[in-house]
């Protein structure tokens, strides 16, 4: 399935709004967003993905359309999936990209 596009024009803007650099890069069947070449974003299927502080992730999973992001079984420690119904306005989809970004600079660029 593809992802949603217009969700990745809507995360696209949050970035150019802030004036953050990033680029986009097709990845797990969706669409990822990496700002210093670190993920800090993304759309899957419908779905808004996004990279935050393992700290907080309990935290954050209590609000609500949260959940654990799991492709193995297992559940990613700072990665939240956040479903579309809870990011269709554009204060609410520009909170977890505030998250995504305040967690990205102390967040490990995979090995090349």
């Amino acid at each position: 399935m593809a992802y949603d596009e217009f969700l990745a024009e809507r995360v696209q803007r949050v970035y150019q709004e802030k004036r953050v650099p990033f680029f986009a890069k097709k990845m797990f069947g969706g669409v990822c967003f990496l700002v210093n070449d670190k993920m800090c974003a993304g759309v899957l299927k419908q779905d808004l993905m996004v990279r935050i502080d393992p700290e907080k992730n309990e935290q954050e999973l209590q609000r609500p359309g949260a959940r654990p992001m799991d492709f193995t079984g297992k559940s990613m420690k700072g990665f939240i999936v956040i479903d579309p119904a809870h990011i269709d306005m554009d204060e609410d989809l520009e909170y977890w990209i505030d998250l995504a970004l305040e967690f990205n600079p102390k967040a490990k660029a995979s090995k090349k």
